[in-house]
């Protein structure tokens, strides 16, 4: 029978999502380490265990969110023209993703590591329109 060549598809993409939108922006990176930012400093601010317990927990999904949609940036936007034009990116992005990840934001509650982090997006962020721009 012929029918499971009806069913392959004819052409294969990729995307970030399920459908190839095309719509990338660091912004969704940026309002997540935001709000990682700001949990850490209303931790800081109250000593509330059940508070801080959940404090805790938000801030780590936020910053798996972070590494998220930095690696949705990494592996589907930017391409190999990118990467030659911008040697440092791939550091840039390492570094990023290490400050989002249990080594920095999820595992710390630290408001300098969240400045921190948001200086690594903001760079990133900075890049992404130049090429958008180009």
């Amino acid at each position: 029978m012929r029918f499971p060549r009806l069913f392959t598809p004819r052409t294969v993409v990729s995307a970030h999502c399920d459908l190839p939108c095309g719509v990338y922006d660091p912004a969704q990176a940026r309002i997540e380490a935001e709000s990682v930012k700001a949990i850490a400093e209303k931790y800081q601010g109250n000593t509330d265990p059940e508070f801080r317990t959940r404090a805790i927990l938000i801030k780590e999904q936020r910053a798996e969110l972070v590494k998220h949609h930095l690696w949705v940036l990494w592996t589907d936007y930017f391409k190999a023209p990118h990467f030659e034009k911008y040697p440092h990116l791939h550091q840039l992005f390492n570094e990023a993703t290490k400050l989002a990840g249990a080594a920095g934001a999820k595992g710390k509650v630290d408001v300098a590591v969240a400045d921190e982090l948001l200086g690594k997006i903001e760079e990133i962020s900075k890049i992404f329109w130049e090429t958008k721009q180009a």
